[in-house]
């Protein structure tokens, strides 16, 4: 009832959400992974904007197409300069929505599954500052960061930052639909699948292996 209570304050579709980690799976076999990708306006997360979500989920360490969210969102700020790297203009073809309405169907489609993306952190962040301005609540979802996790096989006390492209070419993904939400999140996906084979050849992987030992920057 208290808990009931405390999160009465919040739309429908939050308490939803937040519901659903009262049945979180804990075995790597059965626990559901959705690698997601933002396109936005530029790498300041207090001022620029989502412009694109993609995502796919894995079960078992296989990457389910069916399983799949993509949405783009109506533009409030515009930068040029970004346009050159995702090509989202303002106006088109595309349908996109508001805002609220993209971040209230990304929670419901992700639930309580682990999100999985490379350099995880900004993602999030993003993600999270919607969710600000909204006066809603952070992220509650676990998170995987495939340039951390990629460490855990080569040398755990590397400082150096991956690229996505660095990272496809040493493991033979080609790089379809890159700088798209959708294909960054299944370029990302294919890259997590790989790094957990390797891994498995290793130990005895358990899921708590997979995460990083200590907090990494806003994760």
């Amino acid at each position: 009832m208290n808990w009931f209570n405390r999160n009465s304050k919040y739309p429908v579709f939050y308490r939803t959400y937040l519901n659903s980690f009262k049945h979180k799976k804990k075995d790597l076999e059965t626990v559901r992974f959705v690698a997601f990708d933002t396109e936005t306006t530029g790498l300041n997360i207090n001022e620029d904007k989502i412009l694109s979500i993609g995502t796919v989920g894995i079960i078992n360490f296989k990457i389910h197409i069916s399983d799949t969210f993509e949405c783009y969102l109506i533009q409030d700020t515009f930068n040029t300069e970004t346009v050159k790297i995702h090509g989202l203009l303002k106006t088109g073809h595309i349908t996109k929505v508001e805002e609220t309405k993209a971040i209230e169907d990304f929670l419901n489609y992700i639930g309580n599954a682990i999100l999985v993306a490379h350099h995880a952190a900004f993602d999030i962040a993003m993600i999270n500052a919607a969710l600000k301005r909204m006066n809603l609540p952070k992220l509650k979802n676990k998170a995987i960061d495939t340039g951390h996790l990629y460490k855990k096989i080569t040398n755990p006390k590397d400082n150096k930052h991956y690229s996505l492209d660095e990272l496809s070419k040493i493991f033979n993904i080609t790089m379809h639909d890159r700088h798209t939400a959708s294909g960054d999140a299944y370029i990302t996906a294919l890259l997590f699948v790989k790094i957990v084979a390797k891994l498995k050849e290793k130990e005895n992987l358990s899921l708590n292996d997979l995460f990083a030992n200590k907090r990494i920057g806003l994760l």
